[in-house]
């Protein structure tokens, strides 16, 4: 995964550094999710939402066992090949083997993420081998440049 040249979906995403974590929440600087931090950004780039998520529990998508994160993501971003995935594009993670993929944070350089998780605040942090291992999809937006 390389580098793009400072994307708009890398500068939104950064306006987001601190914001404090808050489940179901995506609100700038008050409280976000992972997925709050990606609809956040998607906003800043778009404006309106194209679908409000319904209500989840921590534990969703591992509670229910089905792609429903990735089902969203594939009805607005535009999946690529994690390989090919560069600043700007959206990572989803997910934790088990056979598990459905419930986290996710935006590639924002070499070897960079931006995301939100419980118990911190939005941030920047390397993408390290624990986390590229359990890479499980990407996606760009879809203004974004084909690869």
């Amino acid at each position: 995964m390389s580098a793009g040249d400072d994307p708009a979906a890398v500068r939104e995403a950064q306006r987001w550094l601190g914001t404090p974590y808050l489940h179901q929440a995506s609100l700038r600087g008050v409280g976000c999710d992972c997925l709050g931090l990606v609809r956040g950004v998607w906003r800043g780039l778009y404006g309106v939402e194209p679908e409000a998520p319904p209500p989840y529990a921590p534990d969703w998508a591992e509670a229910g066992g089905q792609e429903s994160f990735r089902d969203a993501a594939r009805r607005h971003l535009r999946e690529i090949v994690p390989s090919g995935a560069v600043a700007g594009d959206v990572l989803l993670f997910r934790f088990r083997p056979c598990a459905p993929a419930r986290h996710c944070a935006i590639l924002s350089g070499d070897g960079l993420m931006i995301h939100a998780h419980d118990g911190a605040v939005v941030a920047e942090v390397a993408l390290t081998r624990w986390w590229r291992r359990h890479v499980a999809y990407a996606f760009a937006f879809p203004e974004a440049a084909h690869r």
